[in-house]
């Protein structure tokens, strides 16, 4: 396990240094500038030059992403341009609660996919494997921008059983903390469990048309034992994988859902640095995206290679 973990770093270490570089490349593109969003709309081009040379924004685009290279790797994160305060801080507040609602998202994708996979493949109820398709199918179809509003109109305005938006700390009080985070994780994860539960169905009614699950079936060995003791192992690999890459979806996707359900994460302190042109706090922040995805994916691997042997020896 250990030659199969050293020969995966290397190329999440090229990863990581493509996306940092595409990152940076990328936000100089975008049009604006930091130092006249900070000198204001009727400052003089001597005080618009001043803030860029105190920024170090007229150096070589070269040097500046040495520099931020450079800073990264000692652990200074450096200040924020236009939001204040230290970047490692802003992040450090935030990262919490977006930790918070991804891992309740990637809860409810494996409780729902699983069930949605188990029951597609092995229902014998035609309105059950119908029921299930039309809602994986919606799940797929909708934004969550859209199931996100129709999640707070249903739960918040007409049941008025949850709250529509905001967050309380778990610490503080948990089941406040819970009826908060419910509506927001649940319009995160129904699209990954959605695919997860497709994923899962047909890997499993993969193995279960396999011969030797025909011939223990003959021999008169209980269903239930052969979906859970081989059909569904046989069917797990691939789906470490797929959870992997759902998991990096979670991250992306928790930065629209938090906009909606007003959840004050790492998506609310990236809309402020897009708005502000605040290079250090976007740049840091996206590289961090991109890096937990990268490692979340090693993770992945490595489950997928414990579970098939088959991987590890090739």
């Amino acid at each position: 396990m250990r030659s199969y973990l050293l020969r995966r770093l290397p190329s999440a270490l090229l990863v990581l240094f493509a996306a940092s570089f595409l990152i940076f490349a990328i936000l100089r593109l975008v049009p604006g500038d930091p130092a006249t969003s900070l000198a204001g709309p009727d400052a003089s081009p001597a005080t618009v030059a001043a803030i860029r040379d105190r920024l170090g924004l007229d150096a070589p685009l070269l040097s500046q992403y040495a520099h931020w290279i450079g800073s990264l790797l000692t652990g200074d994160l450096g200040p924020s341009y236009a939001i204040g305060g230290e970047v490692s801080d802003l992040i450090g507040d935030g990262l919490g609660a977006t930790t918070e609602l991804t891992l309740a998202a990637l809860l409810f994708v494996i409780v729902i996919g699983t069930a949605f996979g188990i029951l597609g493949a092995t229902s014998r109820s035609r309105w059950i494997r119908s029921a299930i398709r039309i809602t994986t199918t919606a799940a797929l179809a909708v934004p969550p921008f859209v199931s996100g509003v129709l999640l707070v109109v249903l739960f918040a305005v007409v049941l008025g059983v949850l709250p529509p938006g905001g967050r309380v700390a778990f610490l503080d009080a948990p089941d406040l903390a819970a009826q908060y985070l419910l509506l927001p994780a649940l319009c995160l994860a129904l699209p990954s469990a959605a695919v997860l539960g497709r994923y899962l169905k047909d890997g499993i009614e993969r193995a279960l048309a396999e011969d030797y699950i025909r011939t223990a079936t003959a021999a008169g060995v209980a269903p239930r034992r052969l979906l859970w003791r081989h059909a569904l192992p046989g069917a797990l690999p691939p789906v470490v994988t797929l959870l992997g890459m759902q998991t990096g979806h979670l991250l992306g996707g928790a930065v629209l859902v938090e906009a909606i359900f007003a959840w004050p994460g790492l998506g609310q302190l990236a809309e402020q640095g897009l708005q502000r042109r605040d290079y250090p706090v976007v740049q840091d922040l996206l590289l961090l995206l991109v890096a937990v995805f990268v490692v979340v994916q090693l993770l992945s691997d490595l489950v997928y290679a414990w579970l098939d042997p088959r991987i590890r020896w090739e």
